[in-house]
């Protein structure tokens, strides 16, 4: 998609856009840069609300299903992340899964075997935008359940 395509779908002058992000290149390092915050914020909800582990996980993956058109991340056919605040972010966000992993195997509901990558593969795959199918959403969140469920250990 072109800078100009852009420009008129945000509904901004293509100077305006050029202003802020000289090069596509940096607009997409800010867009990826905000969509890590994004599930950066999703990922502190679940931990937080006092959940079983599984059920955090669960919640975690929803979101990033809900949100499936407003991110841009590197296993959406984004950029890959070069930017050392944008990484930072991504390590807080691994050190946040790590953290409901770990209570999980204290609490049964994930087994010794998952890993943050693991769960953001995941994510990201069911995460995927796509054209509108009115079923999509409920095979994801079968899958995702399946997923989950296949975490506990025996």
């Amino acid at each position: 998609m072109s800078m100009a395509t852009i420009a008129a779908d945000a509904g901004v002058g293509i100077g305006t856009l050029y202003r802020h992000f000289p090069t596509r290149e940096d607009l997409l390092n800010f867009l990826t840069h905000r969509s890590f915050e994004r599930v950066l914020s999703n990922v502190q909800a679940a931990e937080s609300d006092g959940m079983t582990a599984g059920d955090a996980l669960r919640r975690f993956i929803e979101a990033a299903i809900a949100q499936r058109h407003e991110l841009v991340l590197p296993l959406h056919r984004g950029l890959p992340v070069t930017v050392p605040e944008t990484r930072a972010v991504r390590d807080q966000i691994h050190r946040t899964l790590q953290r409901i992993i770990e209570r999980g195997r204290t609490d049964g509901t994930i087994s010794q075997d998952v890993t943050p990558r693991d769960v953001v593969v995941l994510g990201a795959m069911l995460a995927q935008p796509r054209q509108s199918d009115p079923e999509w959403d409920a095979t994801c969140r079968r899958l995702l359940a399946t997923y989950v469920n296949g975490l506990r250990t025996c």
